[in-house]
């Protein structure tokens, strides 16, 4: 069966029994943690059915599973013991007696499209493998490491800020977050055009461009810093932060 064919269908059961799972636990917002995880899932699928195991194939999967399993694990402390994500609950509230229906194929199935695409520059490498290690290589690793840094540091200063009580009703504004409003969808972001770049040294590689393209757009005007700013808006300090930072790209601040 076709490579691609084979990733497609196991990515449509991951996410089919995801909703199960959201069946049982009565919270959508378990897609979240199945998001990092898919990736991981598709990576490693993707280099044994490929049978390269070559350095570049090893070296994606290991970055994917970083990233991946770094993000569920983050996702999973954050939401234990609250209430289901106010999206997936104002989804809930809106869809009615469509909820079932329209969970499965607008969180779970939508998602596991979105997945595949954006994970398209690894399944490349892993399809098309070449056995030689470039300046490509090197500057997709360099340029991987810094969206890292960027989106594991910002996660945990942000983590290490709600958890403090004096804190309360305060706006983050410390750390990466004095430099961009949004440091960690600025490293999801820089990690998925790493990981392209890496792509790109292998046949067929420029293709994978769609991947960090539609992570971007998504990010940028749709699901992640619009439905954020909207909220965060609320912030009686929000104006001056949206003033004074930058929404994505880090700079210094601006008086």
């Amino acid at each position: 069966m076709n490579h691609f064919v084979t990733l497609g269908l196991v990515l449509f059961g991951y996410m089919t029994l995801w909703f199960v799972v959201s069946l049982f636990k009565k919270r959508n917002d378990v897609a979240d943690v199945a998001w990092g995880l898919g990736f991981v899932l598709m990576a490693w699928t993707s280099l044994f059915l490929s049978g390269n195991f070559d350095a570049r194939g090893l070296l994606v999967c290991i970055l994917v599973s970083v990233w991946g399993l770094r993000l569920a694990r983050h996702i999973y402390a954050r939401n234990k013991g609250k209430v289901e994500d106010y999206r997936y609950a104002a989804w809930r509230a809106e869809w009615g007696r469509w909820f079932y229906v329209r969970s499965y194929l607008q969180v779970y199935v939508l998602q596991g499209v979105l997945l595949f695409v954006i994970a398209l520059p690894v399944l490349l490498v892993h399809k098309f493998a070449v056995n030689s290690f470039g300046w490509l290589d090197v500057l997709g690793v360099a340029v991987w490491l810094f969206g890292f840094y960027f989106e594991a540091v910002g996660d945990a200063q942000l983590a290490r800020f709600i958890q403090n009580p004096a804190n309360k009703g305060k706006l983050m504004t410390q750390g990466l977050w004095q430099y961009t409003r949004h440091p960690n969808y600025f490293g999801e972001v820089t990690q998925w055009w790493g990981m392209w770049l890496v792509s790109l040294s292998v046949p067929f590689g420029w293709v994978g461009v769609i991947g960090p393209a539609t992570i971007t757009f998504l990010i940028l005007k749709v699901s992640g810093i619009p439905l954020l700013e909207k909220k965060m808006e609320q912030h009686p300090d929000f104006a001056e932060y949206k003033r004074s930072t930058n929404m994505f790209l880090p700079w210094f601040k601006n008086n």
